[in-house]
């Protein structure tokens, strides 16, 4: 806990330690209380040979931080009664709030001092205070990459329907918003049905330390927007997301459109792009609720070229969730082996003698080693490529079933680590269309 300092001079009770050193100081001003912890080990004893961890320490702070207002609160009872008495430590420290303590914090008795009667006591800092995430019931900061109107913000509101989405320009953005508590969770795609996996999210999975606790399906209706009073005719440019562009390719074909394709960030920011440098010559590949926020029009609706064009995304969060077996979970992994490809039947079949569905498999060359030299007597140029290889599967970490048959992949992979296992996205699936 961190020291604060008060703005006038100040009085204050010591709780007297014995190794190694701590100071608690409850300080008393005429409109303020400010608790001073200061801490030195991990572990202490009191002077009554009570011992106990940082934890109870904390604990006693907050007893003292009560107990204190309910001394000035009295004294303030007895101010206006006309006698200024406050109470003995040994009497208050006895009982705290109506309960007793079996501590004996030896206080130091607190002397009075002048007030005005119509000076009142702020309320004691408590640990929500100082807290920088939400609390349990509060709402959520949800990192997405993006501006305001992409499918990932839409991912977010459908993951956490009452959260504040926070949009970051890449992906790397958002994992670190995460990672430096600037928000609690990101939702980030991981594949499309259509475009496939999103690449540059699997090797950020590897590379930070964040954990999959969710994740959530989003049906994706494409419209192509352009500035008011613009026909399809005058358009000689298209650009969106590269996985945009690649889902729509064949309707943009059928409407006759001889443009040339080029990729930006993000779908959203395609409009946001039109808009903000009044293109009337380009279009943009994005959501309708894009052409309402950056004011362009509807050129042709739904030009996705399959309806069941989904997108799936993963939540991720600084610690992961506890696994349950109440209801269908998954699990996601990644794993590498010294020798290449070899193990990966083995590691295949750890999973099928337990009767555990795989949904995903997806191979990455290794990022620090992506070609390894591979020959019989230390001669020869043979390349192969060394591989990641992220498994997804229907199990709850819970399961013993997944718990052995990770044990046995173990034995095969010279690097194994679980993503997280997380509840699945159970929504009965329905093709996209406007809204």
């Amino acid at each position: 806990m961190q020291a604060i300092s008060p703005p006038h001079p100040l009085k204050s009770l010591v709780v007297p330690s014995t190794r190694p050193r701590l100071t608690h100081r409850v300080v008393n001003s005429p409109n303020k209380l400010v608790l001073h912890c200061i801490h030195r080990s991990e572990t202490f004893h009191f002077p009554n040979g009570v011992a106990s961890c940082r934890t109870d320490w904390q604990s006693s702070c907050a007893i003292l931080a009560s107990k204190v207002v309910s001394q000035e609160q009295s004294s303030g009872d007895s101010v206006n009664g006309g006698v200024n008495h406050v109470p003995s430590a040994s009497s208050s420290a006895a009982s705290v709030n109506g309960h007793k303590t079996s501590i004996d914090l030896n206080l130091v008795p607190l002397k009075g001092s002048s007030r005005n009667d119509n000076n009142k006591l702020t309320k004691p800092l408590t640990i929500t205070d100082l807290s920088p995430a939400p609390m349990h019931g509060s709402q959520l900061r949800v990192a997405y990459q993006g501006v305001p109107g992409a499918y990932s913000e839409a991912a977010a509101g459908k993951a956490y329907p009452s959260c504040e989405a926070i949009p970051c320009d890449q992906f790397e953005v958002a994992f670190q918003a995460v990672e430096l508590w600037i928000a609690d969770r990101a939702v980030l795609p991981v594949e499309n049905s259509l475009g496939g996996s999103i690449h540059r999210n699997y090797d950020l999975l590897l590379r930070h330390r964040l954990h999959i606790v969710g994740e959530v399906q989003l049906p994706v209706h494409h419209c192509l927007l352009a500035l008011p009073g613009v026909r399809k005719e005058y358009i000689n440019r298209v650009i969106s997301h590269p996985q945009a562009l690649a889902q729509c390719e064949l309707t943009l074909t059928k409407l006759g459109l001889q443009a040339a394709r080029e990729a930006v960030d993000d779908t959203a920011g395609a409009a946001e792009y039109i808009a903000a440098n009044n293109l009337r010559d380009t279009a943009a590949i994005a959501s309708a609720r894009a052409a309402d926020l950056y004011g362009l029009q509807i050129l042709a609706d739904g030009i996705q070229d399959d309806s069941s064009n989904v997108t799936r995304f993963v939540m991720l969060a600084r610690e992961p969730i506890i696994p349950r077996t109440d209801r269908p979970f998954k699990t996601s992994i990644v794993f590498a082996h010294d020798k290449g490809t070899s193990v990966l039947f083995k590691v295949l079949s750890a999973f099928a003698f337990r009767n555990i569905s795989l949904t995903k498999i997806e191979s990455r060359p290794h990022r620090n080693r992506p070609i390894r030299l591979v020959d019989d007597a230390n001669v020869g140029t043979a390349k192969h490529f060394e591989y990641m290889f992220y498994v997804d599967f229907e199990a709850s970490m819970a399961e013993v079933r997944a718990q052995n048959a990770l044990a046995e992949v173990q034995e095969f992979t010279s690097f194994l680590r679980v993503l997280g296992s997380y509840p699945m996205d159970m929504t009965p699936w329905c093709p996209s269309r406007g809204d």
